[in-house]
């Protein structure tokens, strides 16, 4: 774990000062540089030391065998694991005759800063080879946002006491040696080189290596080629094998002279295009950024990111430390799915191995929205990633003897690649998940030939599986039993409040969009006695409620359970999950993440403001955050019944995720879902941003430690800026044409907001209440200060 702040707090970039050479797996996933088609983390560019090599291709996977110990009908036969394809950023100097090797000789200094306006990584390092020979050498490192195939590195040495003799060689290197994949020697054997060589080119300043894995039969291509500018007598050399292609350049520096290396890559990958066709693909991938050259690229991100800030950036006064974080936040949202193009956003982006590169339901409930409303021209694709692969959940739907289309809990490709059928198979509010991401879609933008072409059919096959699965019982109520919601510590249960009412939104909405698209609807079978089915089950959904307690049981049943004993569970022992059998778990009052309470937010509503708070303290104490997902969430509503202080510490959390390494884990990616609810718990949390209704709808206030907040949202083809103080909130469309205006509401009340006129309104005294709910011990947020270290459960 990161145990100090390891970054100082600058408002645009990330900046490490010094090399911790024990966290330095958990910084080459916080340096990651993607663009939703290639990833590369932020290895050192000589390669070594490392803690985890990574460089992916979205959605390039190898297959693996799913272990048993007993197996049953309808278990996936195979998963699907992310691949470490062709390291391009490896670039090795040697000084003399000594390789450049921080852990060796004298370093003086060491720096590496991302430029979260810039989209680079840069690097200046001042070091010393053990025979006293000082050099300087400055890199900067990008993924071009502009160019989709395209990763770049400018290397520069500079002398700087005595002449040096210097050899730098840039490499392509397949196959690398990675950390063992766990206990199951039948998965470390499917990835131990897991890519076949197939062709390798070689020119005088570069060359191409094309393999193709063993099982899942993808072909990879990756390109090089380098500008170089040095002394006269500088030597370039090329030569390529199987898994690695190598170009040296030699030259002789005087001191304060310089050696510079531009590095251009292009990665292309296909499962079905012939091996010609991918070599060309690059090569003209790699022609396209000779063109622009370093200096086009450059300007080219710089570009690209200011209309990225223009529409997205969220301004804090009075956190410097979340303001950071949360700009770090959608830097990684937007790397995770900026290109990716028809293919999916997965639980870690590109920036690392973590959960096999699989995806989840994180992507349409935490992820989407964030991009919906600031980048709406990378949710498209991603939801269109999800309607090509509705064959696979009709398919599996069949297989489960269920009608329309059942999702998977997580995948690559499309296939469900869980191999824990509680939390996988039975986790089918992902359906509905899918449901609300296109119908929020559509809200925001109008785009209304997406949903005809894409969006109604996902709507309808998920609104299938619903009646499906569902019955009505003797009293008319429809129930949805034997299934899993967001919170994995409670399985295979009935009638989960926040499944229930998210396929009730999912029912409407198919019906709604089949009677807009009556043609495209009869073309899928759709008729007017399904539409009626529909609208029933969802008039007729059962959500249950303890009318003792006077709150909601997230699941049938579950404020009868036995009560975790949260006083004699030792702090070592989160999270639960790798402690205690599941067997405890399901069977007693644990909450691993939120679940009523995510139900509370995205289907409030449903729910009263009295029962919001009744729910919200009940849960409050029995929901450990074993999941990252869960922080945002409970900022969400904790802001919302009033708890504001309680809100910003759970926004820290979210927020510094990753920065702080919360869970121990961003050695394998960064959580992508709990940086984009960092962003959630200030838009949704402090603003109050809702659309239940299909109108715009505010509550904003502040805690006591931030001064201000400002947002723009896309609506409709326009941006909404939002300017939020202590004691009013103003309203103001930056883009209308003249005469444009939006309707909102503010605390309840019809707001009209005008392109000449922005709007100022109050904000109302936060009702009186009560003292903050408890959370189980040890599990409260930190309460952070100017001076004080990582938040997290304590």
């Amino acid at each position: 774990m990161i145990r100090e702040r390891a970054y100082p707090v600058e408002p645009w970039c990330v900046r490490e000062t010094r090399l911790d050479l024990d966290v330095l797996a958990q910084s080459e996933s916080v340096f990651a540089l993607a663009n939703g088609h290639v990833g590369l983390r932020g290895n050192l560019d000589e390669g070594d030391p490392h803690g985890l090599p990574g460089t992916y291709l979205n959605s390039f996977f190898e297959l693996r065998p799913l272990p048993y110990a007993e197996a049953g009908y309808g278990f996936p036969e195979s998963g699907q694991t992310i691949v470490n394809v062709t390291n391009g950023k490896l670039i090795r100097l040697f000084v003399e005759d000594e390789p450049f090797d921080v852990r060796y000789g004298e370093l003086i200094s060491h720096e590496r800063r991302l430029d979260l306006r810039a989209g680079t990584l840069t690097r200046d390092v001042e070091w010393r080879s053990p025979d006293g020979q000082g050099v300087r050498i400055h890199s900067t490192r990008l993924v071009s946002f502009r160019q989709r195939a395209v990763a770049a590195i400018s290397y520069e040495v500079e002398a700087i006491d005595h002449p040096l003799r210097l050899i730098v060689q840039s490499e392509l290197v397949a196959n690398e040696e990675l950390p063992k994949h766990g206990g199951d020697p039948r998965v470390a054997a499917v990835l131990d080189q897991p890519l076949q060589a197939e062709e390798r080119l070689v020119q005088e300043t570069g060359g191409i290596l094309i393999h193709r894995t063993k099982a899942s039969g993808l072909r990879v291509a990756v390109a090089m080629t380098h500008d170089i500018e040095g002394p006269e007598r500088t030597r370039v050399g090329t030569e390529a094998y199987e898994d690695w292609a190598r170009t040296s350049v030699a030259c002789e520096l005087k001191p304060g002279e310089r050696l510079r290396v531009v590095k251009l890559m292009a990665y292309g990958w296909s499962s079905s295009r012939s091996l010609p066709a991918l070599r060309d693909q690059v090569s003209g991938a790699l022609a396209g950024a000779q063109l622009s050259g370093w200096d086009g690229l450059l300007a080219e991100q710089r570009e690209y990111l200011d209309e990225f800030w223009d529409n997205s950036d969220v301004r804090l006064e009075g956190d410097p430390e979340v303001q950071q974080a949360v700009r770090f936040g959608l830097f990684h949202v937007l790397q995770a799915g900026a290109r990716a193009e028809a293919r999916p956003i997965a639980a870690k982006g590109l920036t690392g191995p973590g959960y096999d590169g699989h995806i989840f339901w994180d992507t349409e409930s935490f992820v989407l929205p964030v991009l919906t409303y600031t980048n709406p021209s990378a949710v498209a694709p991603a939801l269109r990633w999800r309607h090509s692969t509705l064959n696979l959940a009709q398919e599996r739907a069949r297989t489960l003897d269920l009608r329309g289309a059942t999702f998977p809990w997580r995948t690559i490709q499309g296939q469900e690649c869980s191999a824990y059928w509680p939390a996988g198979t039975a986790g089918f509010h992902i359906g509905a998940d899918i449901a609300d991401a296109v119908r929020r879609y559509v809200l925001v933008t109008g785009d209304e030939t997406f949903e005809r072409e894409f969006g109604l059919e996902l709507l309808v096959e998920t609104a299938r599986l619903w009646l499906s699965l569902g019955h009505h019982d003797r009293h008319g109520q429809f129930h949805l039993d034997g299934l899993t919601g967001p919170d994995e510590y409670t399985a295979v249960k009935d009638d989960n409040v926040y499944t229930n009412l998210m396929a009730q939104r999912n029912l409407l909405a198919a019906a709604e969009a089949a009677t807009r698209h009556s043609e495209q609807a009869w073309r899928l079978g759709v008729d007017d006695e399904e539409m009626a089915a529909w609208r029933d089950a969802a008039a007729d959904m059962y959500i249950p409620y303890d009318e003792e307690l006077g709150v909601h049981p997230q699941v049938e049943g579950f404020t009868r359970l036995q009560e975790w004993d949260f006083d004699s569970t030792p702090l070592d022992k989160y999270p639960l999950l790798l402690n205690y059998p599941y067997v405890d778990l399901y069977r007693k009052q644990v909450v691993k993440q939120a679940d009523l309470v995510l139900a509370m937010h995205w289907r409030g509503d449903a729910f009263t403001a009295e029962q919001k708070a009744r729910n919200f303290a009940y849960y409050e104490r029995r929901t450990v955050r074993d999941s990252s997902l869960s922080a945002c969430t409970q900022a969400v509503i904790a802001a919302e019944v009033g708890f504001l202080e309680l809100a910003h510490d759970y926004l820290g959390e979210a927020a510094l995720m990753d920065l702080h390494d919360l869970n121990q884990n961003t050695r394998d990616g960064v959580h992508v879902a709990s940086l984009a609810g960092a962003w959630i718990a200030l838009v949704a949390g402090f603003g109050g941003l809702r659309d239940h209704d299909g109108t715009l709808s505010f509550a904003p206030r502040l805690p006591s430690r931030l001064d201000r907040l400002e947002f723009s949202l896309r609506w409709r083809g326009h941006r909404l800026h939002v300017d939020v103080r202590r004691n009013e909130t103003t309203y103001a469309i930056r883009d209308g044409v003249a005469g444009t205006s939006i309707e909102l509401r503010h605390h309840g009340e019809t707001v009209e907001v005008t392109s000449d006129n922005p709007v100022t309104c109050p904000v109302p005294p936060l009702p009186a209440v009560g003292p903050p709910p408890q959370q189980p011990r040890g599990r409260a947020p930190v309460r952070r200060t100017q001076e004080s270290g990582p938040p997290g459960p304590g």
